[in-house]
């Protein structure tokens, strides 16, 4: 099969994410099972304007906002009529192949917007996206749709789309999960993890002010920070944890490599995670692999990879506040902790990119007819 892929990022690009790992991931194996594919995506500051990755083609176009032009004049001048099947992803905003494609073409999407808009974009951009976030998703609603969460679905359905063309698939981890929970050392003193760049959206200044309050309840407590900071958000915070009471108490290590990120994952005690909205929560479930359970916000997302009181901690309030009490709770109550931890990591065990795979492909055959 040929598959050609619309996404508006790879993995390469620097804000690439989880949704592009999945990507790689599938990609990959549809690879090595014999399939062709191509991702169509923007560009950045000193890419190469295509090449091979582990047997599937990268071609950048454009930009991060013109890519949607540029990938639709690119397939009109060299790729139309090439694929069996074309994937229109959409992160923010669709390709909207429907109304260009001559192949077959599905939707795949990790979440939709919505809320994000109002963390991430400027006024008022941020008005105009949220508002008509609705009106062209109800373009595609005709689609068949592979998605990667039941929060997601709902959202869909929400804004008109067919629940009976809207298929969930697992979603992949990266990290294998450690061999023995028992082997891990955790840090000496009681430590909060909060991973991933540092933005509006991802709230981090929110698990700040939580460890801020649990600091109260637990003198020794510890927080550890990691990930990009590029932005006037971050660069704010890191201001002012510097000037915090606590500074001494909080390590700020960057954006940190796999090995690095394992590690931190297996040593500290909780991760805490507040986006104002996720596809699924992969940090989530990377942690729970490494053996670390969740304290998160209840959004979208967050709430399909932890199951409250089971696998990690959901807040009733969205709020510092809370988020610091479930924190202290649970770190005060041994039993409870290893519990949620070892219910969290056995869950992790069932969230793999094989199974991803095998649920992705055999969808993509249905759509496609192809045996």
């Amino acid at each position: 099969m040929k598959i050609l892929w619309f996404t508006w990022k790879d993995l390469k690009n620097p804000l690439a994410g989880g949704a592009e790992v999945v990507n790689e991931q599938i990609a990959k194996r549809l690879i090595a099972d014999g399939h062709e594919v191509i991702f169509v995506v923007g560009g950045y500051d000193g890419c190469a304007d295509s090449e091979i990755i582990n047997g599937y083609k990268v071609i950048r176009v454009g930009g991060r906002w013109t890519v949607y032009l540029y990938a639709y004049n690119y397939y009109k001048t060299y790729l139309k009529g090439w694929a069996d099947l074309v994937i229109d992803e959409i992160n923010t905003i669709p390709f909207f192949c429907k109304f260009y494609v001559k192949e077959k073409n599905i939707v795949f999407i990790h979440q939709l917007a919505r809320e994000i808009w109002f963390y991430q974009m400027f006024f008022p951009l941020n008005i105009i996206g949220y508002a008509i976030e609705p009106l062209y998703l109800k373009l595609l609603k005709d689609r068949e749709v592979i998605t990667i969460s039941s929060s997601t679905k709902n959202d869909l359905v929400n804004v008109g789309f067919d629940p009976e063309k809207i298929n969930i698939i697992s979603e992949g981890i990266e990290m294998s999960p450690v061999d023995d929970l028992n082997s891990i050392v955790k840090y000496p003193e009681p430590t909060i993890l909060s991973l991933g760049s540092i933005r509006p959206m991802k709230r981090t200044r929110e698990i700040f002010n939580a460890f801020v309050l649990a600091k109260k309840n637990i003198p020794n407590l510890k927080l550890l920070i990691a990930g990009d900071s590029n932005c006037k958000y971050a660069k704010k915070l890191l201001k002012d944890i510097n000037n915090c009471e606590y500074k001494n108490d909080i390590n700020y290590l960057g954006r940190v490599d796999v090995e690095k990120k394992c590690e931190i994952m297996q040593r500290s005690h909780i991760i805490c995670v507040t986006s104002i909205k996720e596809g699924w929560g992969l940090i989530v479930t990377e942690a729970n692999s490494q053996g670390t359970p969740a304290v998160v916000y209840n959004v979208d997302g967050l709430r399909d990879s932890v199951k409250d009181n089971v696998t990690g901690i959901i807040c009733s309030e969205n709020t510092p506040s809370n988020l610091a009490n479930n924190v202290v709770n649970l770190l005060n109550n041994t039993e409870k902790y290893e519990l949620l931890r070892i219910n969290a990591y056995n869950f992790s065990k069932e969230i793999t990119f094989d199974r991803e795979y095998r649920e992705f492909i055999s969808l993509i055959n249905k759509y496609n007819d192809y045996e």
